[in-house]
């Protein structure tokens, strides 16, 4: 029997795995010898607009909408409940369309019910579908998942991407959450961030390249390969830059590629208020199970509290005020795009 083509993307992200070329390497910590501060006094709170988050860690959007996806999902949420952190479920459409696969869904909210969870769709989605996918999974909030790129080299793919933007409009207008503009590793660059931020949008998941490659993911499904694409897209560092120059701190999430903690406090160093990980995630408990799931999120934890000890950085808001050094190909692109990178290195200076 064929594998469902949501079991088929979990194959192939595992299979193919991540680039690592998120471009968090060309991001400098600034090194404090002087921190004056304590394990023992860091807070991992954060919040992305109106959510408060016990940990700036989300679990990405990753799969549901089979039956055989439904454990990997049930497995996720015990540990966002267990580890206090938000979790955000696969695209939702194969359960509106088909009521039989929602429990593959529903699962998260179920062994996880006081948790922060969010609903997820793509831009094809109308307001009635956005409210009935918050409503099935009681959301707190709901992403609206972009992924252009990978529907055109999906051979059952979308074609057309007209009225998107008026759509995303309707669904910020009229549902009762905050709704969250995703990419899925292809990036949000500055002029798209703008038409977001007009229309109402107040969180983006910037969603670089890096991370787990939709594109490859869908050539390595289709007879014919369009392999010259499998490069498309912009890394996360860029990503967050360019979208941190239009949107506010506190609005912003950063996803694609990042696997450890020194990459997570990069990210937040530079502005993110949250980092999302959905591949790192998936493999451990493919490849090691739960348990060894749960230890890594426990390191995440304590790596993140370590990397803030060392910066004198006690809450995850005064580690995006720490100096950082932006150099390599994120600068060279940043300064050609016009985004000033010079006030990164200078914050300790500007806090006086």
């Amino acid at each position: 029997m064929r594998i469902s083509r949501k079991m088929e993307h979990v194959h192939y992200a595992l299979e193919l795995g991540q680039s690592r070329q998120q471009g968090l390497s060309d991001i400098k910590l600034v090194h404090n010898c002087l921190p004056e501060t304590s394990m023992e006094h860091m807070a991992l709170t954060t919040e992305i607009g109106d959510l408060i988050m016990s940990s700036p860690i989300l679990i990405n959007a990753m799969t549901g909408g089979a039956q055989e996806t439904e454990s990997i999902n049930r497995e996720l949420a015990i540990m966002a409940r267990e580890k206090g952190m938000a979790m955000a479920v696969g695209s939702q459409m194969s359960a509106l369309k088909n009521s039989e696969v929602a429990s593959s869904y529903q699962v998260v909210r179920r062994e996880n019910p006081k948790g922060i969870v969010f609903a997820n769709l793509g831009s094809e989605a109308t307001v009635d579908q956005a409210v009935r996918a918050i409503e099935m999974i009681e959301a707190n909030a709901l992403q609206i998942h972009l992924n252009v790129m990978q529907e055109l080299i999906m051979p059952e793919g979308d074609r057309s991407f007209v009225g998107m933007l008026k759509r995303i409009e309707a669904i910020v207008r009229h549902v009762q959450v905050p709704v969250i503009v995703k990419e899925v590793g292809f990036g949000i660059l500055k002029e798209n961030a703008k038409q977001l931020q007009e229309v109402g949008v107040r969180i983006l998941d910037v969603g670089g390249s890096g991370g787990t490659n939709f594109a490859a993911i869908e050539n390595a499904r289709r007879p014919a390969a369009m392999e010259w694409l499998n490069d498309w897209g912009t890394p996360t560092s860029i990503s967050l830059l360019e979208s941190l120059s239009v949107f506010p701190r506190g609005a912003v999430i950063a996803s694609g590629g990042i696997t450890n903690a020194l990459e997570a406090a990069k990210a937040l160093v530079l502005g993110a208020s949250a980092v999302g990980m959905a591949g790192a995630f998936l493999r451990v408990l493919r490849e090691q199970g739960a348990q060894s799931m749960h230890r890594f999120a426990d390191e995440l934890h304590q790596g993140l509290i370590l990397i803030m000890t060392a910066l004198g950085a006690p809450t995850i808001g005064a580690l995006g005020q720490c100096p950082v050094v932006i150099m390599g190909e994120t600068a060279d692109w940043c300064r050609t795009r016009g985004i000033d990178l010079t006030s990164y290195a200078d914050r300790a200076n500007q806090s006086k």
